[in-house]
């Protein structure tokens, strides 16, 4: 990263935030590791998630995935077949964080 990336950018509270906080703390949740964990793997389908991760919901997850894209870390994508579904794969972004990822489980 160079130095730029790295600068704090300031909060409404006027405090600085920092660019690394930031991107765990929109990271974190009870099912964005989870999903990305699973996304590393494979492509995604919603019903899959929903069976996958112990405590879900339709709304919860809905609302991480939703997030994700937003953040442009992963993309969803209609599938047109019989029976018609939805596919959410990593992005080139999402797939930069595979590295990162693995990194910080190797410290634990």
């Amino acid at each position: 990263m160079s130095q730029k990336n790295l600068t704090n950018e300031t909060s409404t509270e006027g405090r600085e935030i920092c660019p690394v906080q930031k991107l765990l703390k929109s990271l974190s949740g009870k099912l964005k590791p989870e999903i990305l964990s699973l996304a590393f793997k494979s492509t995604l389908r919603f019903s899959s998630l929903l069976r996958e991760i112990e405590g879900s919901n339709k709304q919860s997850l809905s609302i991480a995935l939703r997030e994700l894209e937003e953040m442009n870390v992963l993309e969803r994508v209609v599938v047109r077949q019989k029976p018609l579904h939805i596919e959410y794969n990593l992005t080139a972004k999402g797939k930069a964080l595979i590295h990162i990822f693995q990194q910080l489980e190797a410290l634990v």
